[in-house]
């Protein structure tokens, strides 16, 4: 057996075992992860090395663009907290505590007191997975900072952790020298350059708090300390409403009921319907930025109106775009279901078609479009199987007229670059090795002449991105499987489709389907990870390619 492909098998084993142990410790009420079954997770997780988190494996370097990442997606204060409580939505928002909504994900999440966090739970079991794999990478980066931090068996304070105490809890204030130093002593901790821990200082730095990236190291190595020496043992507990909820759609049918609701209060139910799981912007502007800007469509400047209305300094613009998109039929709907998926609905006999890309268009559309934010990870099976159940009532059942459902988005690619497009043909779930193909509207040659890469082909439905590495990874490119790229979803999506279209007879069999993705990363390059930032500006243009075509494929044109 050729030895990659032989090590790629044991990446497979151990990623199913991570998940086969994530899962027993959620069933359970608690679990310490400096006990036993913590370190068989951490263990796990070690053996893996996934791309993403660098240099995991090694006790020697705390690695930054894995804590840069984990962190954008945990809440503020989190390493300073010992006990986390995963929790499902259970009322706390009518409390007096404040949220905490991460930088990068949206999750609720509260302080309890100054040892304790909560997170609430309402996308279901990969976001668990999710938060569990990212804690426990804090927690073995937390584990080296402390090996550095107190000397030897006396486990005294070092001379550098003395120092950072000391900008930590405000002991003294730093000028520009002093900060120096003090960044000095931090990079012996690290076990990285100078150079790469003032970059990651300039990374946390925030106006309320110049000093945060020494708090954060501060608090990890003394958090594992505490864990260490049985002051405070860290533990994470699961309550019993979240363990009772899981897996029983009862977000995702909230969250459905009411699209439909607003449709049929709205006289859009029976209407052509187009279900695109998009970002909350591309479909939108599309459609009504040149009349809501006052600019007339040109087809030669259409991307720089797009791309400045991302940018970070044209909120204003946005605002603009959204207030008009209103004022002329699109509704939207934010979410309060705790799916956190929020849904703009579009009739397209309101919309001006002769100010867009889709001018050709000679009679008015009966379509209504239902764009959806993104899903994350099983989630997507959750609401896609429910929104395409019927609208039923005490009174009455109706089916919707559904017509085509797109999903577009953003994922890891394996045989390009970021900024690349990837076409799916079949979805093929890691894990429970569930295999879906069909036939997909969008084709290779609908994307010819932009100058970007386009790939055909099979892409991996993941059980997390954070979990994949260069030994899995490369077997599913290499082999048979000839996979282009990898994403959470598609194959969940694909799963509650063929179940209301073939099994349930929901909607119709002929219902079309497209998928198409750029590629936001190359978890095979190096610093092509997702830990190493997006794509910035430069994904404008391949997301509103795919939003054009997806368009066009509903419109006919």
């Amino acid at each position: 057996m050729p030895r990659n492909i032989s090590k790629a098998r044991e990446s497979t084993s151990e990623i199913d075992r991570l998940y086969i142990s994530m899962r027993h410790m959620s069933n359970r009420s608690s679990y310490k992860p400096s006990g036993q079954t913590g370190k068989i997770i951490q263990g796990l997780l070690l053996q893996l090395n996934p791309e993403i988190y660098g240099s995991l494996a090694d006790p020697e370097k705390v690695e930054l663009d894995g804590l840069f990442y984990v962190l954008d997606r945990l809440p503020d204060g989190i390493t300073e907290t010992p006990f986390i409580q995963f929790t499902s939505n259970e009322g706390v928002d009518f409390t007096k505590f404040k949220p905490i909504i991460p930088k990068k994900r949206r999750r609720t999440c509260y302080r309890v007191d100054e040892d304790q966090m909560n997170i609430e739970v309402t996308r279901g079991r990969s976001e668990i997975y999710d938060m569990l794999t990212h804690l426990t990478f804090l927690y073995n980066e937390a584990d080296k900072i402390r090996a550095k931090a107190y000397e030897g068996q006396s486990q005294k304070s070092s001379r550098y952790w003395k120092r950072i105490e000391e900008v930590a809890l405000n002991m003294v204030s730093l000028n520009t020298k002093d900060r120096s130093v003090a960044l000095m002593n931090l990079s012996a901790i690290l076990g990285r350059t100078y150079k790469e821990t003032e970059n990651a200082y300039k990374y946390f730095s925030t106006k309320e708090d110049k000093d945060q990236f020494f708090r954060i190291i501060y608090w990890m190595g003394r958090t594992s300390f505490e864990d260490l020496k049985g002051i405070k043992k860290r533990e994470i507990t699961f309550s019993p409403i979240l363990r009772e909820r899981i897996g029983h759609h009862i977000i995702g049918e909230d969250w459905a009921n009411n699209i439909k609701k607003t449709l049929y209060e709205n006289d859009l139910i029976d209407r052509p319907l187009h279900i695109v799981s998009a970002n909350m912007h591309s479909v939108m502007n599309m459609l009504y930025s040149f009349d809501a800007l006052k600019k007339g469509f040109d087809v030669a400047k259409e991307m720089d109106v797009y791309k400045e209305l991302s940018a970070d300094k044209s909120k204003g613009l946005r605002e603009t775009v959204s207030a008009y998109s209103k004022k002329k039929g699109m509704i939207f709907l934010q979410d309060h279901s705790g799916a956190n998926i929020d849904v703009q609905i579009i009739d397209l006999k309101k919309v001006n078609l002769k100010n867009t890309a889709f001018s050709k268009l000679k009679t008015k559309p009966e379509d209504v479009i239902v764009v959806m934010d993104y899903a994350f990870g099983e989630q997507a099976f959750e609401v896609m199987d429910e929104l395409l159940k019927p609208y039923e009532t005490k009174r009455f059942s109706t089916l919707m007229n559904v017509k085509s459902i797109s999903i577009m988005g953003k994922a890891g690619i394996l045989v390009g670059k970021k900024g690349d497009i990837m076409i799916p043909n079949a979805h093929i779930i890691e894990g429970p090795t569930d295999n879906y193909v069909f036939e997909n509207e969008l084709k290779p040659e609908d994307f010819t002449g932009n100058r970007l890469g386009v790939f055909e082909g099979p892409m991996i439905t993941v059980l997390g991105t954070s979990l994949q590495n260069k030994d899995v990874l490369e077997y599913f490119r290499d082999s048979s499987w000839k996979a282009i790229g990898l994403e959470m979803e598609g194959g969940h999506y694909q799963k509650a489709i063929q179940i209301a279209s073939k099994i349930r007879h929901y909607i119709s069999p002929e219902v079309k389907v497209m998928y198409a993705y750029y590629a936001s990363d190359n978890p095979l390059e190096t610093g092509g990870t997702l830990a190493s930032g997006g794509l910035g500006l430069s994904g404008v243009k391949p997301t509103y390619l795919i939003t054009k075509m997806i368009l066009n494929k509903i419109l006919g044109l």
